[in-house]
């Protein structure tokens, strides 16, 4: 009786250890004298049953995060190749955009007038040398009727000069009569002369005047028995056009048809045109960092939208400064040919100040803290491995590896941080 009663211990005791203690089951099977079914295969002896996987199956080894091509592209990793490179020190200060004064023409009427012709309206486009709008001028009238004038004149006095040379030349006349002739003919050339000059003040070219002379210069007519010339008919002697000086876009309009130009009091200016195909970025610079600014760096031009920045150059460092800011002016000018900046807006620029070359950098979207150390995400063929790394100089998107990685391997350079939480969420997994 004591003997069934130890056996039937024993065995109870066993079937409790054997749970948790596999080979200390199996002993208490040999002492009991019973023969229980042995372990199934399927049964690793780690608590996991058919079908089943280790958690290491489904993270790797530690540190690793096992990810297929498929996976990485869903959760938008980007990877990138570990490689050499330049960091860069930028300065960053606020600007105003500006219309390029090299590119902005104040179109005005230079004489007395009224508008006659507007022929250009608020935002259209101009050539350059292109009539933009027509005035009436008594002013302009009376400057060409005496350039007209002097001009036959003119005609009139070679005629004589060349016939009063011919009779001297002859012996047929006197000296003196040749002499007052030359006199005259020389006279009515300086008339010309100065009343072409007085159409020029009045913004007529070389060419402009030529032509008024070949329009209304008299005609000879074999009709007129005596060969004598017959004037043209002159007409619109007061129209004075107005021509832009540059190709661009009317930004403003001044005056409105029949205003009174010119005189005093009254308007000067009909037209504002500006090429915006190219702006100016009006930068304020503070004294300290003057000595790192000079013409013809590089600069960057932000709105803060969110929109791609636009490149650009330094073309002036102003010498003097804002007495009271105690900074300096600073322009930089930008492609604009797509229309992105407006004057007047508020931009921010960041000037390439020095570039200094490193052996390996690495985008800091790629840098991780994990147990107080800087880590990157390296590339292999099941998924990344968080490898520590040591740091050396950066500047505002790249950091400088100065261990802990060789150039060529491809890491995680965007959304590592899923990576991290991934290895996170193993790690806690384990613990469990």
């Amino acid at each position: 009786m004591k003997k069934l009663l130890l056996c039937l211990a024993l065995i109870g005791l066993g079937l409790l250890v054997g749970t948790f203690v596999p080979s200390v089951s199996n002993s208490i099977r040999q002492v009991a004298g019973f023969a229980l079914p042995p372990p199934s295969k399927s049964d690793d002896g780690h608590g996991h049953g058919a079908g089943g996987h280790a958690e290491g199956e489904k993270e790797g080894p530690e540190g690793h995060v096992v990810m297929t091509a498929e996976q990485i592209e869903a959760a938008k990793i980007g990877v990138a190749e570990a490689a050499g490179g330049a960091l860069a020190r930028k300065l960053t200060v606020p600007g105003t955009v500006t219309t390029d004064a090299d590119r902005v023409a104040r179109i005005a009427g230079k004489v007395v007038g009224t508008v006659a012709e507007m022929r250009k309206r608020l935002g259209e486009t101009v050539a350059k040398g292109e009539v933009v709008a027509v005035l009436d001028s008594r002013e302009v009238a009376e400057a060409r009727s005496e350039f007209f004038a002097a001009r036959t004149n003119l005609d009139l006095q070679q005629t004589l000069f060349e016939r009063e040379q011919a009779l001297w030349d002859k012996r047929i006349s006197a000296e003196q009569q040749f002499l007052r002739a030359r006199q005259t003919f020389t006279e009515a050339q300086l008339r010309v002369e100065l009343a072409s000059q007085k159409l020029q003040a009045l913004g007529f070219s070389e060419a402009d005047i030529e032509q008024l002379a070949t329009r209304y210069a008299p005609v000879r007519t074999a009709a007129a028995g005596s060969g004598a010339p017959v004037a043209r008919t002159m007409s619109n002697l007061q129209k004075y056009e107005i021509r832009s000086p540059i190709a661009g876009r009317v930004i403003e309009r001044l005056v409105d048809l029949g205003s009174p130009v010119g005189g005093e009091s009254e308007a000067k200016e009909l037209y504002v045109v500006a090429d915006l195909s190219s702006v100016w970025i009006d930068l304020a610079v503070p004294s300290g960092d003057l000595l790192a600014i000079r013409e013809g760096q590089d600069v960057s031009i932000s709105a803060g939208n969110g929109s791609e920045p636009s490149k650009g150059r330094i073309v002036f460092v102003s010498p003097i400064l804002n007495q009271e800011t105690r900074s300096a002016r600073v322009i930089a000018a930008v492609d604009n040919k797509d229309m992105t900046w407006r004057p007047g807006s508020y931009v921010t620029a960041q000037v390439l100040v020095s570039e200094e070359p490193v052996d390996i950098k690495v985008p800091r979207t790629a840098l991780q803290a994990i147990g107080g150390e800087q880590v990157v995400f390296v590339r292999n063929e099941k998924g990344f491995e968080k490898r520590e790394v040591v740091l050396g100089k950066a500047d505002d998107t790249s950091v400088e590896v100065v261990f802990g990685l060789d150039p060529g391997e491809k890491i995680a350079a965007t959304n590592s941080f899923v990576l991290k939480a991934e290895l996170g969420k193993a790690e806690a997994e384990h613990v469990h």
